[in-house]
């Protein structure tokens, strides 16, 4: 029998872990217990990662573009239904192609993916550019237009050789849509054609075009996460990689949820997680993530061995939830706790830290200011409903670090020091004066908060990326 739809709908969306299926450059407006690592030149279906020499670490080609996302663009649509899919993935496959029959309303539409990123990390003053597909169809139009609306350029991964080669599937060159249904109970279930394809969407596209090479080379970071899989094969999104260690574009990767069973997948999605947490500069987790792929609990020891398992990772950032951030490096431990707000929508606000966290690496912030950014982005996020246009407002980030509410949980804080014999010192921000405390170096709020409010209120100046 047939389930129907009401006709209303969430104000927001909620973000869906699909991204999309993949077309040229258009201008916007003035995440098991301990990974086993292979050998890092170990061939991966012809592609061979090395290990890069120094100068092609610094590229001397002028970078305009701030960040650029790869893959994972797509629509949400939300909507309200009676009960949830059912688990059979036959059922759950014939649920979505009713919904399909009869296109929803515009305003049940929302940009998904990548797309939270990229939005929040624009209206950070960010430079942003996303790599991705979105097809010729209403639906296509849609995002290209939140995406032209919000000053981002999107490039597309599409060449006519590729339709050629892709098997005469019309429906891998659709803008992939993700039906993000609640039921009464504001219970959460999703849909997209990707959870019923047995390879990536665009499995057949099998190398990296001149422009999103080229828009690659001009980026200072290259942002990519698990999802990617969904839509890309291995060894595009490796070939994506190698290529920004070639050209000195710095690399983030977020594994999120899809990390756990890249982990235990195929034998090519296992080198490639391996390849990418090894070859990224920065890592971005929740500390389940983190401890799914590392065996260990303790969120700083799990990002110490993150670091030392890298090549070239330069900071490992674990996402405490709603105690805060921690960012882990080399030589240093920068704790962060979250700020104080009334949660309506948690949807998109691990995306809209993971932007923040770009802004304080190009910038070269001080680690714990660019943790308290990144908290308060993501606080911001949470205030709204959902993701898409519904991220972090540059005036609400602002609003948020005047405000000094931090969720300091001492108790929480004082266990995972105690449990960590490091020899790096541990910065904490704290509303108290500045100051040391046993191992901690207790970094006041206030200085923190002054020093970021004028960067934010002002035009950017963009600085050096780290090194």
């Amino acid at each position: 029998m047939p389930l129907s739809v009401p006709p209303k709908a969430l104000n927001s969306p909620i973000h869906h872990p699909h991204g999309p299926s993949f077309s040229s450059i258009s201008k916007p407006k003035p995440k098991p217990n301990g990974l086993t690592l292979l050998p890092l030149n170990r061939a991966f279906r012809g592609l061979e990662i090395s290990v890069p020499s120094p100068s092609s670490l610094h590229s001397n080609v002028a970078k305009h573009v701030d960040v650029a996302t790869l893959s994972n663009l797509c629509v949400d649509i939300v909507l309200n239904v009676p009960q949830l899919p059912p688990p059979s993935p036959l059922q759950r496959k014939a649920f979505m192609d009713r919904l399909a029959q009869s296109p929803p309303d515009k305003k049940y539409w929302e940009a998904g993916g990548n797309c939270n990123m990229a939005i929040a990390a624009a209206r950070l003053g960010l430079n942003c550019i996303s790599i991705g597909h979105v097809g010729n169809e209403i639906y296509g139009k849609f995002l290209s237009d939140v995406l032209h609306d919000e000053g981002i350029g999107l490039v597309g991964m599409i060449t006519n050789d590729d339709i050629v080669n892709s098997s005469g599937s019309s429906a891998s060159c659709e803008t992939l849509l993700c039906w993000v249904l609640v039921d009464p109970l504001q219970r959460h279930g999703f849909c997209s054609r990707a959870d019923f394809c047995e390879e990536p969407i665009l499995h057949w596209m099998s190398k990296l075009s001149s422009e999103v090479k080229m828009a690659i080379k001009n980026s200072k970071v290259l942002f990519c996460n698990g999802y990617g899989f969904d839509e890309l094969s291995p060894g595009a999104i490796l070939s994506a990689m190698e290529y920004a260690v070639e050209v000195g574009t710095s690399i983030f990767f977020d594994p999120g949820p899809r990390g756990k069973s890249l982990s235990t997948g195929t034998p090519d999605e296992q080198r490639a997680l391996n390849q990418l947490l090894r070859m990224s500069d920065v890592l971005l987790l929740t500390s389940d993530e983190a401890e799914e792929l590392t065996g260990i609990e303790d969120p700083i020891l799990a990002g110490q061995e993150f670091l030392k398992r890298g090549i070239r990772t330069k900071w490992v950032i674990v996402k405490m939830g709603s105690k805060g951030s921690i960012l882990i490096t080399a030589s240093s431990v920068a704790c962060a706790p979250a700020f104080k707000v009334n949660v309506i929508d948690s949807v998109g606000c691990g995306d809209s830290f993971v932007a923040a966290i770009v802004y304080g690496f190009i910038h070269n912030m001080p680690l714990v200011n660019t943790l308290a950014i990144a908290n308060a982005v993501g606080a911001a996020t949470a205030m709204g409903c959902g993701a898409g246009r519904n991220v972090a407002t540059l005036e609400n980030v602002v609003n948020i670090l005047r405000s000094s509410n931090l969720n300091e949980d001492d108790e929480f804080w004082i266990e995972i020091f105690e449990k960590n014999v490091v020899a790096q010192e541990i910065t904490y921000l704290s509303n108290v004066m500045n100051g040391n405390k046993n191992r901690l170096n207790l970094v006041s709020f206030d200085k923190v908060a002054s020093e970021l409010l004028p960067k934010l209120e002002l035009p950017q100046t963009v600085g050096n990326v780290p090194t």
